[in-house]
């Protein structure tokens, strides 16, 4: 598997704004496609699309990872003043700061997608450090003149260019030029991009992530100001580090800002689930981006998918509508190899696969309903047809009006076993959990607020040999220690990152964790319990104090703790004759105190 994808584009010119007696221009540079796709339009509000574009520029600029700082001026000064730091070391880090820099050039993600669609133009964009994703679209009525070519290609949008928009006046008319026109006076340019697998995957996994079923509640625009200005306000040194979303049927959200357990009531719709829950969204930082558009958003929608899964939020505005895909954390390590996992659809009828890309191609945007009911297949089956396409890079799933739309990035779709590992480690330790028994968990020890410790066994036929990783996750589910027997991990530790055993417990583990919770639902799946302890939590509307309930089987005994603080509460102990009249007494009360209202903490998406 090479490491990266050859791209060569031509640009027929270059960005430009420019501004005369008649408003301003701006021309965005679309590369050549064999077949012509553009658009240009005299933007009717010309605030909102400024500030939306630039929204959009400023998440693909944006890079939230840690930056070391160059310390080659101070190894200087100390060799000046006669100290201890020789030229081989100032030498050594020179070279490799250069090195670095090479590879980053030579080594790049492509340019933003421009998409015109017949009932909209959108735009994608994927973050520098590869932790966000945002696509904003444009609907027609926001242009006049307008004249369009339908299809999808690149857009060149350079550093510079968050300036130019951010200086377009609103006062003036605005002409957008997006065409792939020669100019008459410049050659065109000829770009070679060899793009990162790394950085397709994610790019594909991230809107692959969007057709997965999510729990969706409504924020107004104040909302999310607010949870912004306390952000602003106050710095979290320990985690968690997230926003908690409560969620209880027929009321408002609430939003709580760990860890200093603010609570903020949200304004939007009541939240329209079936049973109330508890999600999580880490790497909240990330949402400053938005406060630009909040001026101008009429409503915020957000969806939550699970531990480790992406996030999106929907920012609705007159005309116009920006979608955000937020991963499990602002900087995606191996411990999140299980949410992942989860993208890759088993079992895709490849038959079925090609009918729905002919579909979308011929009839255009479609929702999952219209497309069961026209190939007469099973929820389940289209879906993992539409999002091997998504995968693949043929087709784009519109959260924001719910619609599956066509959208070829290269002409062809991507490969299978680009999008499916991220490396040859992530290959192996998917081959070792193909094999039957030979991953296993051994042993779960939770550590309250430190986490859980996980153990494993990994038995590699191949290698005749025995291997036992181990790994810690904590309170946000990053894996904070790690440890396996194996020859990889001796040699380099976690310098080179995670061996292919460690990755496969990982992965194991989030399989083990889906499947019990699953089978626990069930009625067959009830009756293997004989111990376990579940957390449930609801806040008063009027006071905003908080009571914790804490139920837990132990085989024959049932014993419930209640109160404001878990450290003063009350608590009582039942003994019954049986351990099946305990596990009835058991599911019972946890049931009563769903139904009353109660949160299961247990069980919470993040």
């Amino acid at each position: 598997m090479t490491a990266a994808r050859t791209v060569n584009l031509t640009w027929p010119r270059d960005f430009g704004a420019v501004a005369d007696q008649d408003g301003t221009s701006l021309s965005l540079p679309v590369a050549e496609r064999p077949s012509p796709v553009g658009l240009t339009g005299t933007v009717k509000d010309v605030a909102v699309f400024r500030d939306a574009l630039a929204t959009l520029l400023a998440i693909k600029n944006s890079d939230l990872r840690y930056k070391g700082r160059d310390r080659a001026a101070y190894l200087a000064f100390l060799m000046k003043k006669g100290k201890k730091a020789t030229a081989a070391i100032w030498d050594a880090q020179r070279s490799f700061l250069e090195a670095s820099f090479r590879e980053a050039v030579s080594t790049r993600e492509l340019d933003p997608l421009l998409t015109v669609h017949p009932d909209e133009v959108s735009l994608e964009v994927f973050s520098k450090d590869e932790s966000a994703w945002a696509r904003l679209a444009i609907k027609n009525e926001a242009f006049a003149d307008r004249s369009a070519a339908h299809g999808t290609t690149f857009v060149e949008l350079g550093d510079q260019a968050l300036a130019a928009v951010e200086s377009v006046p609103a006062y003036r008319a605005l002409k957008l030029v997006a065409a792939p026109e020669r100019s008459s006076t410049k050659a065109p340019r000829v770009q070679h991009y060899d793009v990162p697998h790394a950085w397709l995957r994610g790019f594909l996994q991230v809107q692959s992530a969007a057709t997965l079923p999510s729990t969706v509640c409504h924020l107004a625009p104040i909302d999310l100001y607010n949870v912004l200005l306390q952000l602003r306000l106050k710095k979290a040194k320990n985690p968690p580090r997230g926003l908690r979303f409560e969620l209880v049927p027929g009321e408002k959200p609430r939003v709580v800002i760990e860890p200093w357990e603010v609570v903020l009531e949200a304004r939007g719709a009541p939240y329209t689930g079936t049973a109330p829950r508890i999600a999580r969204l880490f790497g909240r930082a990330r949402l400053a981006l938005l406060q630009r558009l909040l001026p101008h958003a009429t409503s915020v929608r957000v969806h939550l998918l699970g531990a480790g899964l992406p996030s999106f939020f929907v920012v609705e505005m007159p005309q116009a509508t920006l979608t955000v895909g937020l991963s499990g954390w602002t900087e995606s390590s191996w411990s999140s190899a299980v949410a992942f996992d989860a993208l890759m659809p088993s079992g895709a009828d490849e038959a079925l696969v090609a009918s729905l890309h002919k579909t979308l191609g011929t009839d255009g945007p479609q929702t999952l309903d219209a497309l069961v009911k026209r190939h007469k297949r099973s929820i389940a089956d289209v879906r993992a047809g539409l999002q091997r396409l998504c995968l693949r890079g043929e087709v784009m799933f519109d959260l924001a009006d719910g619609v599956f739309r066509p959208r070829s990035i290269f002409g062809e779709a991507v490969a299978d076993d680009v999008v499916a590992f991220g490396s040859e480690r992530e290959r192996e330790a998917h081959r070792l959990l193909n094999t039957k028994k030979a991953v296993a968990v051994t042993k779960l020890h939770d550590r309250g607020h430190d986490g859980v410790d996980v153990h494993g066994e990994v038995k590699d036929a191949v290698a005749d040999r025995v291997y036992a990783p181990r790994f810690t996750t904590d309170v946000e589910g990053r894996v904070s220690e790690a440890w396996c027997s194996c020859p990889h991990f001796r040699r380099s530790a976690l310098r080179e990152g995670p061996c292919a055993h460690m990755i496969a417990l990982r992965v194991a583990f989030g399989r083990q964790r889906a499947d019990d919770e699953a089978r626990r639902a069930t009625p067959e799946g009830r009756k293997l319990v004989r111990a376990e302890t579940r957390t449930l939590l609801r806040r008063d509307n009027d006071s905003g104090k908080q009571t914790v309930m804490r139920v837990s089987l132990d085989h024959k005994v049932v014993r419930v703790e209640w109160g404001l603080a878990l450290t003063e509460a009350r608590h009582t102990r039942t003994w019954f004759d049986t351990d099946g009249e305990a596990r009835d007494a058991y599911f019972q009360r946890l049931d009563v105190l769903m139904s009353e209202g109660f949160l299961d903490a247990d069980r919470s998406l993040g």
